[in-house]
């Protein structure tokens, strides 16, 4: 891989290298997926596939040869006790988030590469593989998708009289705990999917609101916070704290994902 040393404080081409890579990794787990592969399962009891070892060696082996001097922490890595020291400026990066949907030949699971600057998610890169998209935002700076059509601006929309529409993990789908937070605020439908995709969708407008009562790491947040914050969005955890990074054992509390207000 023959990609050039970027300075570490041009934003716009980290950006730059983080959609290269998703995109990049994206191609690589369309390919396994033609293919087929099996399935294990770790010590955690989350799967894990070829297609997650492929994106992440091919995505750390493009950050570290650009930019050896931001520290990365990745999922797999972590998983298989390599520790690193991440600093003021890391990237964080889940190679295929929505494991379980991928398994399941569903179609809602992520390429996600993100920034971290004092504990702040300030860029990222999401690629759909399944769709064929890739949405990328830096905070202050817009976001926007890359398609077939070309690559066009996205914002979060403010929500509709008639109610939320509300995306909701499908891990946590009978959860009584989400019908509790929605009681006090119209709704007017609840979907579940998978990865991500629910953080993107409420960065396009194509959603309102994304509770998630369940555990998550960074690496599952940062590069989609980014994306949304930069579609005008909002992410904090449920008494209003904005999210931030890096926490013990790179662990999320409760979060509540917003469009505008």
């Amino acid at each position: 891989m023959n990609i050039p040393s970027l300075p570490v404080h041009d934003d716009a081409a980290l950006l730059d290298l983080a959609v290269r890579l998703a995109t990049e990794a994206a191609g690589l787990i369309r390919d396994i997926r033609a293919r087929g592969f099996v399935t294990h399962v770790k010590s955690d009891e989350s799967p894990v596939t070829e297609a997650d070892h492929a994106a992440e060696t091919h995505i750390l082996a493009g950050l570290r040869a650009a930019v050896p001097s931001i520290p990365v922490i990745a999922e797999e890595e972590a998983a298989a006790g390599i520790a690193v020291e991440a600093g003021r400026t890391y990237w964080l990066v889940d190679p295929l988030d929505g494991t379980r949907e991928f398994a399941a030949g569903r179609d809602d699971f992520t390429v996600n590469i993100g920034l971290v600057r004092d504990g702040a998610a300030v860029l990222g890169a999401v690629a759909l593989p399944a769709y064929h998209q890739v949405y990328a935002g830096r905070v202050g700076h817009g976001a926007w998708r890359r398609d077939s059509h070309g690559q066009h601006p996205i914002h979060v929309r403010r929500p509709a009289p008639a109610g939320l529409d509300v995306l909701a993990s499908r891990h946590y789908a009978d959860d009584p705990r989400l019908k509790d937070l929605l009681a006090q605020q119209p709704v007017a439908s609840i979907r579940n999917i998978g990865s991500a995709a629910k953080f993107i969708r409420v960065a396009e407008g194509q959603a309102d609101l994304y509770p998630r009562l369940g555990p998550t790491m960074e690496w599952d947040t940062a590069a989609p916070q980014a994306v949304l914050e930069a579609a005008g969005g909002s992410i904090t955890e449920f008494d209003g704290t904005p999210l931030t990074y890096g926490k013990a054992q790179w662990r999320n509390p409760p979060f509540i994902c917003r469009g505008a207000r």
